[in-house]
């Protein structure tokens, strides 16, 4: 079965772009956090959609089951193969048309990365609405299927609100072209585009991606403020949201900062170390601070110290302490991630509780927690407990979910959190998910470990 599905994808792509070398297998059967593991039972490297709807035609007429893979910069293992599974490497798909200034557009490869991206824009004037801190790994086609939100949701949306079209192969082998010429408005029928957008891979692969461009601004400044405790820092959302050019607020903690700050060897720029921190950015097309002046003026009370850039490398070295957060925690151990959104009412009660609740289920561990504070989405990470433990992440999840909040707010579902999906959505949502998987991937060949349980 497998031998012959090589042998026809060696006929479609080429041979040197089906590998079966042992290390090159290996090491696509992992993700970064070195958390979620498994067996490929090869690597493929398609340049063309063309070539994509040949493997998944292969693919569905051997019965070999099918992982896309693009920057592998999840954190639900929803890119990773468990067992045998062959891995679809996206990253040759990396077409980058010239920006269309006019519609505020550009039409994307999936294997094209969001840094890529963003320096193909520069000197446009236009800039891409989704921002992350693992912008040099991440692929587009990635971001897609699992509907990224990242550092600026708070003001242009998360990655559906920014797909116009797509082109993606479906689980049929079948080729689809949604809206490729990104009109704004095509009210004809279902949204294909937003179904594909958030489906972890297990409907269509993605191979290019009709994407909305907003203003760039080229002038930004940076606070961080300083809190005594969580309350207060979430307290002061309705007044950083009532100034218009505020682009994100992001939150971190003392606990997280502490361990920032030995991997940089640097000290914090607030001494002493608060317990609660806010990063806070506003741009503008002429003096940013201006924007700042009644944030400081109205929070001034509360804010027990703060530290301002306006240029390019301060900006860049206060944006350091948040963006640093994922690299330190893993120089403490595999860490167990987990994703969250919590409504803004829920927000302090659970940035206090988590830390001990979790400390109590798995004595000895340490948690760290921090967040796009705008958009109420918490990354809560937990060292200590053995990789193995998949269920150290559950006291988590039920914390969400008790809140009124939900299990997953970017990452996607993946292989992490199958089994919290009914308890989110309810049995009849799923049901409706399924019939959706069995329409197009009737042979369920696209990524079947992944999000439905």
């Amino acid at each position: 079965m497998i031998a012959a599905f090589l042998d026809r994808c060696r006929q479609a792509l080429g041979p040197r772009h089906v590998l079966t070398d042992a290390d090159v297998v290996a090491g696509q059967s992992v993700d970064w956090t070195r958390r979620w593991q498994g067996r490929a039972g090869a690597v493929l490297r398609p340049g063309t959609t063309d070539e994509v709807a040949a493997v998944v035609r292969a693919a569905r007429d051997t019965g070999v089951a099918l992982v896309p893979q693009g920057g592998n910069t999840g954190l639900v293992g929803g890119s990773v193969p468990v067992d045998g599974e062959v891995v679809v490497d996206l990253r040759r798909l990396d077409r980058l048309d010239p920006v269309d200034r006019l519609a505020a557009q550009v039409t994307v490869g999936a294997g094209v990365t969001l840094a890529r991206l963003q320096a193909h824009l520069r000197g446009s004037g236009l800039a891409f609405g989704v921002d992350l801190a693992a912008r040099d790994s991440a692929t587009i086609g990635g971001m897609v299927a699992t509907n990224a939100g990242g550092l600026q949701v708070l003001r242009h949306g998360h990655m559906r609100a920014q797909v116009l079209g797509v082109t993606a192969v479906l689980g049929t082998g079948e080729v689809v072209e949604v809206n490729p010429r990104g009109l704004t408005k095509d009210n004809t029928g279902y949204d294909l585009a937003g179904l594909l957008c958030g489906s972890e891979g297990t409907l269509g692969i993605v191979t290019e991606a009709r994407l909305r461009l907003v203003p760039a601004h080229t002038d930004r400044a940076v606070a961080l403020l300083a809190f005594t405790t969580a309350a207060e820092a979430v307290a002061a959302l309705p007044v950083l949201r009532a100034v218009p050019a505020v682009s994100a607020i992001e939150v971190m903690a003392a606990t997280g900062l502490d361990v920032v700050a030995e991997h940089l060897d640097q000290p914090f720029p607030i001494d002493p170390l608060p317990p609660w921190v806010l990063l806070v950015e506003v741009v503008g097309d002429d003096d940013p601070t201006d924007h700042l002046v009644p944030i400081l003026d109205h929070l001034g009370d509360v804010i027990v110290g703060s530290a301002v850039a306006a240029d390019g490398p301060g900006t860049a070295a206060l944006w350091r302490w948040r963006d640093a957060h994922t690299e330190a925690i893993s120089r403490l151990g595999v860490p167990h991630k987990a994703d969250v959104t919590v409504p803004a009412a829920a927000m302090a009660d659970f940035l206090d509780s988590v830390p001990a609740a979790v400390g109590a289920a798995r004595p000895g561990s340490t948690t760290i927690c921090f967040g796009h504070l705008g958009d109420g989405n918490v990354h809560v990470n937990v060292v200590g407990p053995d990789p193995d433990d998949e269920a150290v992440l559950d006291v988590v999840y039920e914390a969400a979910v008790a809140a009124g909040g939900s299990v997953s707010a970017e990452h996607g579902i993946g292989r992490a959190k199958r089994h919290w999906l009914v308890a989110q959505r309810g049995s009849e949502a799923v049901a409706a998910m399924r019939a959706v998987k069995d329409a197009l991937d009737p042979d369920h060949i696209l990524n079947p470990n992944v999000l439905l349980p």
